[in-house]
């Protein structure tokens, strides 16, 4: 299944990631369908913000509160790996979930999507839209 991703979204995470270096950037990938087009930038909570990330529980139930109340659904996560490698970690691996969502990692010009499964993750292609 390819995802839809507008170019702002794919503009505003490659943003995200440049000003949080060297830590990591975190927040919630928002949409509807199979098309990701807002971006919900969260604060990196995790002690150690330049090798990991924790999204701030906060942000989490403002998400989940505004889908609920018929806002744009949580499609998934997102967050940058100041390496320069975008594609899951081995921190990134111990710590998915087998729930389906959708993640994005950012590293420098880059941005690669992937699905969380009960392997791990597997990347997933998409197509830049203009909307």
């Amino acid at each position: 299944m390819t995802i839809e991703v507008t170019s702002a979204v794919i503009e505003r995470l490659l943003t995200e990631a440049a000003q949080a270096h060297p830590r990591e950037c975190c927040g919630i990938l928002l949409g509807e369908g199979a098309a990701i087009t807002i971006l919900q930038p969260a604060k990196n909570v995790h002690p150690k913000p330049e090798t990991h990330f924790e999204i701030d529980p906060q942000a989490l139930v403002d998400a989940h509160r505004a889908a609920r109340d018929g806002g744009p659904a949580i499609m998934g996560y997102y967050h940058s790996h100041p390496n320069g490698l975008a594609h899951p970690s081995s921190t990134d691996m111990e710590m998915s979930v087998s729930d389906g969502s959708i993640w994005a990692i950012v590293a420098t010009r880059d941005v690669t999507f992937w699905r969380s499964v009960e392997q791990g993750f597997v990347p997933l292609p998409y197509s830049v839209s203009a909307r």
